[in-house]
């Protein structure tokens, strides 16, 4: 993917990284990686190059998303207004009958978005139903890399079902609902782990842009046999490894039930707290378990979009930053946050730390926002030295601001009106490993005509095929509604909630 021409990006206004100053500078990129940063006009005489011109533009690092799900970009306006485990109860229902051409189109919207948007890397919890394939994980991964965006290619994995994870909710359930989940099976742990061995023994695609990863999905949802299964093959692959973790409060009420501690102390018996490995969501976590995974080396991925779509709740991003935990952000999928926009999440991150605390010392800055969305999320990708800031050595994943943009103007604080302005308006040009593949905001990889009439028409078929899995899916939606209610009270169905 990476370029070997030499390319001079002139005349810009650079913003290397969420704690430097704006100056005018000039880039020198060879081989897809920045050469040398020096003052306006320094490398116009070198031979052989081409020039790119960023006059009125202010550079930025490519964005990192650290966590979404390419598969709901096809789901994209399916998901009601419910909680995270009336989503799961219909997730069947939202991603079933999808074979390999639609989950290539699903990853291409997803990373044709994201780039549109100024971001140049993402980690894709990958979902292909019942269970992950290695030509599926292929057709995600080569949309990735015929698109030209950076990657990781993590397939959600579980041994159980929602309501194996959860036996009080099969148990309330009417008896017509049990019998129709209860013939429900999570995957064989033993095949969905040879999958993920097979596909990391012969991975086809350049690891530097498109690499494999693991994502055992809900720890609830996994047994602990199964858990350590996965740990054993990021270990053994160098895989990166990310779980939603404390998403939901009744993930942790019923966690700390079954386990007798805390998620976070149960994934740190099993093992598989360490560098390699990154926290989704995390939301239903104290400092005692804040302070476990700074200790591990842990990220944590902030979903500020997805957690208030599904009122999951509001992570205690600045109490982590305080007890040094690192932090990157994500957007979730597109069918549970509605857009792949980094901009809107960072915005969001910011606001939201000023309604957990009205001491300003504790507000969430720009620039630590910024960071979040760049070097912290690239720690969870295990590109933490190669993307995320602009310096020589680094890949020239790189956006181009046109500042222009009324939101720019005047321009006094750049930083400043990025994370609390932009939303992705401004985006002109976007190059990955030194390759434009956005000019003048247009994806230059890919014909978005042609993908967005391919989208409609799959998006009309799938529709028709699950059409029986929604209906199960509105059926049982008040019943999982009114569990994860009651979650941590003892209550149980619609009748026990409108009780109490």
């Amino acid at each position: 993917m990476a370029s070997t021409d030499r390319l001079i990006v002139r005349n810009g206004r650079l913003l290397a990284h969420a704690g430097a100053a704006v100056r005018p500078a000039d880039l020198l990129i060879e081989g897809g990686l920045i050469r040398e940063i020096g003052p306006p006009g320094q490398f116009d005489a070198l031979p052989g190059a081409t020039a790119l011109d960023a006059s009125d533009r202010l550079l930025i690092p490519g964005l990192v998303n650290g966590h979404t799900h390419a598969h709901g970009a096809l789901g994209r306006g399916a998901v009601a207004d419910v909680a995270l485990e009336g989503f799961l109860a219909a997730s069947p229902a939202i991603n079933g009958h999808r074979g390999l051409a639609d989950l290539a189109l699903s990853a291409t919207l997803t990373a044709v978005e994201l780039l549109k948007k100024g971001c140049t890397a993402l980690f894709d919890v990958s979902g292909e139903f019942p269970l992950p394939t290695v030509a599926g994980l292929q057709a995600v991964g080569g949309a990735y890399a015929q698109v030209g965006i950076r990657a990781v290619v993590a397939p959600m994995l579980a041994d159980r079902t929602l309501f194996q994870a959860y036996p009080p909710l099969l148990a309330a359930l009417p008896a017509a609902l049990q019998a129709a989940v209860s013939a429900l099976r999570g995957a064989d742990a033993a095949a969905c782990l040879a999958v993920v061995r097979e596909a990391a023994r012969d991975w086809p695609f350049d690891a530097t842009q498109v690499r494999l990863g693991i994502a055992p999905t809900i720890p609830l949802h996994c047994s602990d046999e199964f858990l350590r299964g996965c740990a054993a093959l990021a270990a053994e692959f160098g895989l990166p490894l990310q779980t939603h973790l404390a998403e939901s409060r009744a993930q942790a009420v019923h966690g700390e039930q079954r386990y007798g501690c805390s998620l976070v102390s149960h994934l740190g018996r099993l093992g598989l707290l360490n560098g390699g490995f990154s926290a989704a969501h995390a939301i239903w976590v104290d400092d005692a378990d804040i302070a476990q995974l700074a200790r591990a080396g842990v990220t944590a991925i902030h979903n500020p979009l997805s957690n208030l779509r599904l009122g999951s709740g509001i992570a205690p991003v600045q109490r982590m930053l305080e007890l040094g935990l690192r932090v990157g952000l994500g957007t979730d999928g597109a069918n549970t946050a509605d857009t792949q926009n980094l901009f809107e999440a960072m915005r969001l991150a910011t606001g939201l730390s000023r309604v957990i605390s009205a001491d300003e010392a504790r507000w969430i800055a720009g620039a630590q926002a910024l960071h979040m969305a760049t070097e912290g999320s690239a720690q969870a990708l295990g590109w933490g030295t190669a993307i995320g800031r602009i310096e020589a050595g680094r890949a020239a994943d790189l956006v181009l601001l046109d500042l222009a943009q009324p939101h720019f103007v005047p321009l006094r604080d750049a930083l400043r009106q990025l994370v609390h302005g932009e939303n992705g308006a401004a985006v002109d040009t976007v190059l990955v490993g030194g390759r434009v593949v956005v000019e003048h905001g247009r994806v230059t990889t890919v014909d978005e005509a042609a993908l967005r009439r391919r989208a409609e028409d799959a998006a009309q078929r799938l529709d028709a095929l699950n059409a029986d899995g929604r209906s199960l899916g509105l059926a049982l939606r008040p019943w999982v509604s009114a569990f994860c209610c009651g979650a941590g009270r003892g209550d149980a169905g619609p009748a026990a909630v409108a009780g109490g």
